[in-house]
Order: C-alpha cells, then sequence, then structure tokens
C-alpha cells in the first residue's frame, strides 16, 4: 500500500481558503497527481485542503470522502508564558526540549500542560480514525505493526494539514509527534510518500520513502510557501517570528 499525505496550499487563514500563491500551487501539484492510479481520495473539512484538492478531482474525475478528523489537529494548550491557547507545535524549543517526556511517544501526552488540554483523547481520535482507514483498505492494527489481512499496492491520498500529517505518521512509526511538529515542516502542497512493507508474510509496518517533497513546484518555477516555518534567524523580522 502507499499513502500519500498532502498538505493544502498556501493558506489564507482568515477565510479558510487560499491565497493567489495557494490556488497556482494546488494546480500545479494537480498536475502530479490527477495522473496517478489512485484507488481512494480523502480530504479534510476544512476550505484550504478542499479548495487544495479541487484541482486534482476535478482533473481526476473524481471524488473525495471528507474525514472529520482529517482537520487540522486544534487541540491547544496554555502557553506557559503568555497564558494564551496555542497549538503545541508552536510551543518554543528551549521549553520543550527540556521536558525528557516529549520524546516518548507514550508519555509526552501525560505532561501537566498536554493533560490539561485532553491531548490523549485528541491523539487517539485521529489514531482511530486512520486505523480505521487503514482497515478499508486491508490493514489492521495490531499492537505496533499491521495485519495485512488484504495486502495490495493501492495509493491512497490524504488531501490534509501539517499538524495531523505529523500526528499520522507518528502513528504509524512510533514516534511522539513532539519530534514530527518541532522537527519536521511540510510546505504548503508538499506530498509525504508513505510505503507498507510485508517483509514476513501477514506482518506489515510502514516506511516513509519521501517527507515534505515539493519537486513539483521547483518543476514549474513555483517557489514553495514560507507558511509554517519560523525565523532562519531571529534579526530576520520579515519571517515568522509568534
Amino acid at each position: 500500500m502507499n499513502i500519500l499525505i498532502i498538505r493544502h496550499g498556501d493558506p489564507d487563514y482568515s477565510i479558510d481558503s487560499l491565497t493567489e500563491k495557494g490556488w497556482r500551487e494546488a494546480e500545479i501539484l494537480s498536475e502530479r497527481i490527477a495522473p496517478l492510479d489512485v484507488k481512494a481520495y480523502y480530504v479534510s473539512p476544512l476550505g484550504r485542503a478542499k479548495d487544495t484538492a479541487s484541482f486534482t478531482l476535478k482533473k481526476a474525475e473524481r471524488e473525495a470522502e471528507v474525514l472529520p478528523w482529517l482537520r487540522e489537529y486544534d487541540v491547544r494548550i496554555d502557553d506557559p508564558q503568555t497564558g494564551t491557547k496555542r497549538i503545541p507545535w508552536d510551543m518554543l524549543p528551549a521549553d520543550w526540549t527540556a521536558v525528557p517526556e516529549y520524546y516518548l511517544k507514550d508519555e509526552w501526552y501525560n505532561v501537566p500542560i498536554m493533560k490539561s488540554a485532553g491531548m490523549k483523547a485528541g491523539i487517539e481520535a485521529v489514531q482511530s480514525g486512520l486505523d480505521t482507514v487503514l482497515e478499508k483498505h486491508g490493514y489492521r492494527r495490531e499492537g505496533n505493526i499491521y495485519r495485512a489481512v488484504k495486502p495490495n499496492e493501492d495509493t491512497i491520498v490524504f488531501f490534509c494539514h501539517f499538524g495531523v500529517g505529523c500526528v499520522m505518521l507518528g502513528h504509524l512509526l512510533g514516534i511522539s509527534p513532539m519530534i514530527l511538529w518541532h522537527g519536521f515542516m511540510a510546505a504548503p502542497t508538499s506530498v509525504t510518500t508513505v510505503h507498507s512493507e510485508e517483509r514476513r508474510q501477514g506482518a506489515a509496518f510502514f516506511r516513509v520513502s519521501s517527507y515534505g517533497d515539493v519537486s513539483h513546484l521547483y518543476a514549474a518555477g513555483e517557489p514553495p510557501a514560507f507558511a509554517g516555518r519560523f525565523c532562519e534567524t531571529f534579526a530576520n523580522a520579515e519571517q515568522r517570528h509568534d
């Protein structure tokens, strides 16, 4: 099985859609994805993901199933510095890296700031949703691997968001999403490719063959958007600082 996790195009969060650049990115992306032999398309209920998928679905003459759990991961924590609500992948590195539990896949959500936010329940909702889809396509979760009930080489596509994409990968690979949220960056319309590996009959694990690939943008002469990144140097006031 092949799983493609695609982030939406450059976002205009104020209207839950895409910027002018984001629309260009989505059309370029469609030239890459629409020709593929895809078993099923799935899309977040949020506008920016639906708008990104629209070009591909139109060209492929297909429809996507809307999955509520594919919306951007929205369990928010209380910022220890400001007291305001914020998404967990916006924590400052100096704060979260000082807590060893954040590196452990079965412990990070028990850190008090995460526990009080109900983080475990939110994570489990995404994990359960993903496992339901994978079982539908022949792979049933058993512990830390998947039982290949009906092994196949089908391709399924998820149009979604950076945060929830990291939760999905963390579940497949057995990694704390804190590591993925803070150590990886998927640019708008980037494609992450995950393959099943059935090295022992009936027992499958998943391996990432590419993360955050934006080669389709480079091929079309469109530079990747900055959305989702933070400043490379603190002195660069034009890049994101919040």
